[in-house]
């Protein structure tokens, strides 16, 4: 496993982490301790140092069984949670200072911690960025020591602009693949001019860039992939990255069709991601340790090669470009 620099941190952290929005079982199943468990010692066991998990996580339990596996580790961990998913209806006018820092106490009591990491303010509606005094909170957080680091977890690259205006943003979690590439244009730049991290999310479209979907393929009926298609409970650009499904199995196709003999797409598709030196991590999710241990092989897979990110390229302007460039 390689390590990179979580930005103004300092934190060396691994740069395939684990995170834990499916942990303990698949998308709309029922949660499993054991397989949690099972999940996140190998993800440790493979030299993740970085597990990234929230408060609406299944419900509250990823926090309780992410604390269970730091609190059993023997090497550092670091634990980033992210908080403001509870506010219903999930407005600006209900974020208040008061609701967050609620949040982040029974964080702390979930997790079993004496502090936090890396707190994330969770996909927030866009008007929370124009409010210093929600940013300002979490100063008088970290100076009680409850939290070290403040990051966003972003769904517009305008967002994650705005928030490098806070000098107590470390980290900018985004949603960032083959199938999603404005990140790299603008808002990659600013980040590392500012010394903030990037953590980049649904790194795998959501499983489309596993290479194992078709057209036919069935999801099960809590599961976000099915119910959220079309952007009917949250954010679309959550689910497939956006990508119409039918289009993104095609492009996959024409992907899997451009790989030498022997490579996977899965390990190509974080390896792409790890090109970009402004990321410091991928946080790939994980419901078996299967998953883990194949995600994680990919730190130590080769650089891209520039016909294949040439062929990457033409295939996202062709087929995905239009669908979704402007869109986040």
């Amino acid at each position: 496993m390689n390590y990179r620099t979580l930005g103004k941190t300092g934190f060396k952290i691994s740069e395939i982490s684990l995170g834990t929005w499916q942990l303990g079982g698949k998308w709309g199943t029922d949660f499993d301790e054991q397989l949690a468990a099972e999940t996140l010692d190998t993800a440790i066991a493979n030299g993740v140092n970085f597990i990234d998990t929230a408060d609406v996580y299944k419900g509250t339990e990823s926090e309780v069984a992410v604390g269970k596996a730091v609190n059993r580790a023997d090497g550092r961990i670091y634990v980033a949670t992210k908080c403001g998913r509870q506010i219903n209806p999930h407005t600006s006018e209900n974020y208040t200072p008061d609701v967050l820092r609620g949040y982040v106490e029974d964080s702390l009591r979930r997790l079993n911690l004496e502090t936090i990491d890396l707190i994330q303010l969770h996909c927030p509606p866009t008007d929370v960025y124009y409010r210093p005094e929600i940013f300002g909170e979490f100063d008088k957080l970290k100076d009680e020591g409850k939290i070290q680091n403040l990051g966003v977890s972003i769904e517009k690259v305008e967002e994650g602009i705005k928030a490098l205006e806070y000098e107590n943003v470390t980290s900018i979690q985004v949603i960032y693949n083959m199938f999603r590439q404005r990140p790299h244009e603008k808002l990659f730049p600013m980040a590392k001019e500012k010394n903030v991290g990037i953590i980049v999310r649904v790194p795998l479209a959501s499983g489309l860039l596993t290479g194992k979907f078709a057209k036919n393929t069935t999801f099960g009926e809590k599961d976000h992939r099915n119910f959220n298609k079309n952007g009917e409970a949250f954010d679309v650009g959550e689910t497939f990255s956006g990508v119409p499904y039918g289009k993104g199995v095609e492009a996959v196709n024409k992907l899997k069709k451009a790989l030498p003999d022997g490579q996977e797409l899965v390990q190509l598709a974080l390896r792409w991601i790890l090109m970009r030196d402004e990321v410091s991590c991928v946080i790939p999710g994980a419901s078996s340790v299967g998953h883990v241990e194949s995600n994680t092989k990919a730190s130590a897979k080769p650089p891209v090669s520039g016909d294949i990110i040439n062929e990457i390229d033409r295939i996202y302007k062709e087929q995905i470009k239009p669908q979704v460039h402007q869109r986040w």
